[in-house]
C-alpha cells in the first residue's frame, strides 16, 4: 500500500472530520464530542505522515499501531455521535466507510511491514 495514498486518504477524512466539529459546535452547540474526535481523527493522518520519516522499521510500525488506535478511538466517536442523535444516518454513513476503509490500509500496511522484519 503506498503510503503517499493513505496519507492523501488520512487528509480528506481529517478535513471532513474538522467540518463536522464546525457543524457540532455551532448548530448542535456540542464541544465535548468534537473536541475528542477533532484530536483522534487529524491525528491519524499526522502520525502516517510522520511515520514516513521513522528512523527505523520497528519505529515505522510503532507509529503505525498509534495510527491504529486512534483510527479505533475515532470510529467510537463516529458512533457516540450516531448514537447521541447528533449526526444523520448519512453522515454517519458517509464517516463511518471513510474510517473503516483507513483503519484496513492501516492493517494491511501494518501486516506487510511486519512481514518484511
Amino acid at each position: 500500500m503506498s503510503q503517499s495514498i493513505l496519507i492523501q486518504i488520512s487528509l480528506k477524512f481529517s478535513a471532513k472530520i474538522i467540518k463536522l466539529q464546525n457543524y457540532l459546535t455551532k448548530q448542535k452547540k456540542e464541544s465535548i464530542i468534537s473536541k475528542q474526535i477533532i484530536r483522534s481523527a487529524t491525528s491519524i493522518g499526522a502520525n502516517i505522515n510522520e511515520a514516513n520519516y521513522g528512523s527505523s522499521k520497528a519505529d515505522f510500525i510503532a507509529k503505525m499501531h498509534i495510527e491504529l488506535k486512534e483510527c479505533a478511538e475515532t470510529e467510537y466517536w463516529i458512533r457516540l455521535l450516531k448514537e447521541s442523535e447528533y449526526i444523520t444516518d448519512e453522515i454517519f454513513d458517509n464517516l463511518i466507510r471513510d474510517c473503516l476503509s483507513i483503519k484496513k490500509m492501516l492493517v494491511a500496511t501494518l501486516n506487510t511491514a511486519k512481514s518484511k522484519i
